[in-house]
């Protein structure tokens, strides 16, 4: 089963509030800033046309009555986890997906609870009655089959319950249209219009090999999802970075920044954060990536590009000294609106061979101990002279989660 929250940053505001039970509430970021986004809309709200990703401004000139509330990620995460709580007396195999999805496997529990949709029932009952939120539960034999059943037809019909199998995937699922296909997005969109398949159906009675010739392994597993069929198994999360592959972080600019200046400023901002996440996972990362998106969005610009460094590294310095080197190379010179950093091919730190010519260990001790004054006294106790320049933006984010208010 997968079961997910109705538009849940606003259920939960409204859960906190009961005043705003039945109102059109959004909510959003400073609509001054960038970050005046709409992130979540009550049914109420969707009924005008306000959607998630809409401008805050937007939403006054669809719906002059609209409820504009600012986020408050703390609360979500809180309220996540005591979902999870919920979920785990159903299950022991409750595996979140993300901070609103939760995925259970439910293989064995119809002594306890019945047949599946009454589990559904059941579970929908216990969230609104102990988190005050509505829930849609999409049932099927594997995950994929669930998470279609969820999105395409739960949210949809009014129990917001809907079951898909083996039997009856074909039936619901073949005239859809692609883009409604797990994993299909705008660009493979396009792709698919272009030999012709413009339903799931079409690229279900396609030649498995010429997909795989054609996209490789992703073109398999589209071929796999049109048919409803999904090998992945529900299971909890180990609760350790070990099997992570890769870190990243990105920033929406509150301006347009025109200045390389400005910019290196943010960009070791954003290094420093993913350097040390990988530090507190015992990692070491080998690829660095650079994201820009440029200000104009009537004439994109931007770029994603990442290059091979010579050593597994974590020392902030070091990598950024790469990602300068990729942004110097592929920016366009153009204003730009968000950037992002990452590191990739993590390994062990215990993996990483010892240099001669290079003080690493000197380094990523130096590094550990800074970490350990930000843990204890927070983000902003121990920081480069060149955040407190006008492009920095440390202190803006420090009281901040996933770039929203806490």
């Amino acid at each position: 089963m997968l079961a997910d929250m109705e538009s849940f940053y606003a259920s939960v505001e409204i859960a906190k509030n009961p005043a705003l039970r039945g109102k059109p509430v959004a909510v959003c970021g400073d609509p001054q800033e960038r970050r005046g986004i709409v992130l979540a809309a009550s049914r109420e709200a969707k009924a005008y046309g306000i959607k998630t990703g809409m401008a805050a401004w937007e939403c006054a000139s669809l719906c002059p009555q609209v409820v504009l509330v600012r986020p408050h990620m703390q609360d979500y995460i809180n309220t996540s986890l005591k979902i999870t709580d919920v979920l785990a007396g159903f299950s022991d195999r409750v595996s979140p997906y993300s901070i609103d999805e939760q995925f259970l496997d439910m293989t064995g529990c119809e002594r306890l609870f019945g047949p599946p949709e009454k589990m559904a029932g059941q579970i929908i009952k216990k969230i609104q009655e102990k988190i005050g939120i509505r829930c849609r539960v999409g049932i099927g034999e594997n995950p994929l089959q669930a998470k279609m059943a969820c999105d395409r037809f739960a949210k949809k019909n009014r129990a917001g319950v809907f079951k898909l199998s083996h039997q009856n995937y074909a039936q619901h699922t073949w005239p859809l249209p692609i883009r409604d296909l797990f994993g299909v997005g705008s660009r493979m969109e396009r792709h698919f219009f272009n030999i012709g398949v413009r339903t799931i159906g079409h690229l279900a009675k396609l030649p498995r090999e010429d997909l795989k010739l054609r996209w490789g392994v992703n073109g398999e597993i589209l071929w796999f999802n049109a048919r409803g069929i999904d090998y992945s198994t529900v299971k909890p999360p180990a609760g350790t970075g070990d099997t992570r592959k890769g870190t990243s972080h990105s920033i929406t600019l509150p301006r347009d920044y025109h200045f390389k200046k400005e910019i290196e400023v943010v960009l070791l901002e954003i290094t420093e954060t993913v350097c040390r996440r990988a530090r507190s996972w015992g990692k070491a990362g080998r690829v660095a990536h650079v994201y820009c998106r440029g200000a104009d969005f009537d004439l994109p610009t931007g770029f994603s590009r990442q290059m091979k460094m010579s050593e597994p590294t974590a020392v902030t310095m070091d990598v950024y000294a790469y990602v300068l080197k990729l942004f110097d190379i592929h920016w366009d010179r153009r204003p730009v609106r968000a950037l992002g950093v990452s590191l990739a091919d993590l390994k062990d730190l215990q993996e990483i061979q010892l240099s001669l010519v290079d003080p690493r260990e000197k380094k990523m001790a130096l590094g550990r101990a800074m970490d350990t004054v930000r843990i204890r006294y927070g983000p902003t106790s121990l920081f480069r002279a060149s955040s407190l320049t006008a492009g920095g933006m440390l202190f803006d984010r420090a009281t901040k989660i996933g770039g929203h208010e806490a």
